[in-house]
């Protein structure tokens, strides 16, 4: 729901994420991001001159916030002045540089063991499809069963990150058992449903992923995300090229797919270290 405060600011902030082709998960962050700096800055004024702007992101970064979630906030500040406000000053306060992180991986063994230690149907199907069309863990648990092609072999990733629909791989050592296990349920019912009825939530999807990497034995900080990591790069490290993989993920920007490159060890371990 779109929160209570300060209505007529937000409503209008709704509008014009609206009208853009925003998210809903979107808007309230943004939200979430402008009531954060209108409960710091004076209620009356709102003022989003630059040095009010910069102390306030310098007040997130000395609470230890990351730089992603600084520059989410300088994003909707942005937003907000230009297209709520309508003003043509532009604030001239520049993105931080995101550190350069590789992603957590699992070897295929590493996810091999894992799936077999999930010994409950649903969650091990959930995994396993994870794994297997590189999704997301907002992507499986919204996964209806009209968005699944069978006969194809095909997974249709409704409005994904970034508002946008996709194709995916529907893993075929898993298409029969994932039959079967639906065959009761109804085309507009979740794949996964809860046990109330309804999707499952995104933090019950990182319980059971946590839940069977403890099982397996693996002592790395993975989350369930490190699924659809594991996916590119074993892509990659099979000969896929890039640009398909960039297309299964859903990246706008080929630099994004790019990163798996780095994770990629077949290249390295093939070269001699000098020291003999």
């Amino acid at each position: 729901m779109f929160p209570k405060f300060y209505n007529e600011e937000f409503a209008a902030l709704r509008m014009a994420m609206t009208l853009r082709g925003y998210s809903n998960r979107s808007i309230q962050g943004y939200a979430a991001c402008l009531k954060d700096y209108f409960d710091r800055v004076s209620e009356s004024t709102h003022s989003f001159n630059v040095r009010a702007i910069e102390d306030y992101l310098l007040t997130k970064y000395d609470q230890g916030l990351a730089v992603a979630s600084v520059n989410l906030r300088l994003s909707a500040i942005k937003f907000y002045v230009r297209h709520v406000l309508k003003s043509d000053e532009r604030i001239k306060i520049r993105y931080a540089k995101k550190p350069s992180i590789i992603p957590i991986t699992l070897t295929l063994e590493e996810v091999r063991n894992l799936l077999e230690m999930t010994r409950n149907r649903k969650h091990y199907l959930m995994l396993s499809l994870a794994y297997g069309a590189g999704l997301r863990v907002s992507e499986v648990i919204s996964l209806k069963l009209q968005d699944i092609d069978f006969r194809e072999g095909l997974v249709t990733v409704r409005q994904g990150k970034g508002n946008k629909d996709r194709i995916t791989l529907l893993p075929e050592k898993i298409a029969g058992d994932l039959a079967v296990y639906t065959e009761t349920k109804q085309l507009d019912d979740y794949v996964f449903e809860s046990e109330r009825g309804g999707s499952l939530s995104a933090r019950t999807a990182q319980k059971v992923f946590l839940s069977a990497l403890t099982r397996a034995g693996i002592d790395r900080p993975a989350t369930f995300h490190s699924l659809r990591h594991s996916f590119a790069t074993h892509l990659l490290e099979n000969g896929t090229t890039i640009r398909y993989i960039q297309e299964l993920l859903g990246h706008k920007d080929i630099r994004t797919t790019q990163h798996y490159a780095k994770v990629t060890t077949l290249g390295i371990k093939k070269i001699k270290s000098p020291l003999c």
